[in-house]
């Protein structure tokens, strides 16, 4: 999952937002196998409603008429994940990645999808939070979710 140069229409942002719901489903396996007992509840919670959102946008994109990117059959993780301190790291890492892109579609959507944009960007927010307090790291919140640092 890379930045690239920001979309300009809501089409394209929605399809750069489904491609990072790819990502952080792919991401959750290796998240997963690392946490042990509620981490690693959450982290199935966590990637089901990726895959939630992830359905939901398919099928909005193919009725649309618009362009579904395909999942890829792989992605490369920011770093290894050997431990459950890297786990967690990765954890609140994709929800931040998946909360940008949801965040670029904000000012570019309306209506229903400026909704269920603003809806993802929360949910990524609030998961890394608790990511961040499972990490024991601190602050457990940022000033503004989904924007660069």
């Amino acid at each position: 999952m890379t930045r690239r140069q920001a979309p300009t229409d809501p089409a394209q942002a929605l399809a750069d937002a489904l491609a990072a719901e790819y990502a952080a489903i792919f991401a959750y396996g290796p998240i997963g196998v690392r946490l042990t007992d509620a981490a690693r509840r959450d982290a199935r919670a966590a990637e089901a409603s990726h895959r939630a959102r992830r359905d939901a946008l398919v099928l909005q994109l193919s009725a649309g008429g618009g362009q579904v990117p395909a999942d890829r059959a792989g992605y490369a993780l920011p770093f290894p994940v050997t431990d459950r301190a890297a786990a967690l790291r990765l954890a609140v890492e994709i929800e931040e990645r998946t909360a940008a892109f949801w965040r670029a579609a904000l000012p570019l959507t309306t209506g229903a999808d400026r909704t269920r944009a603003l809806n993802a960007l929360t949910d990524c927010a609030v998961r890394a939070t608790r990511w961040r307090r499972t990490a024991g790291v601190s602050p457990v919140t940022v000033a503004f979710p989904g924007r660069p640092t």
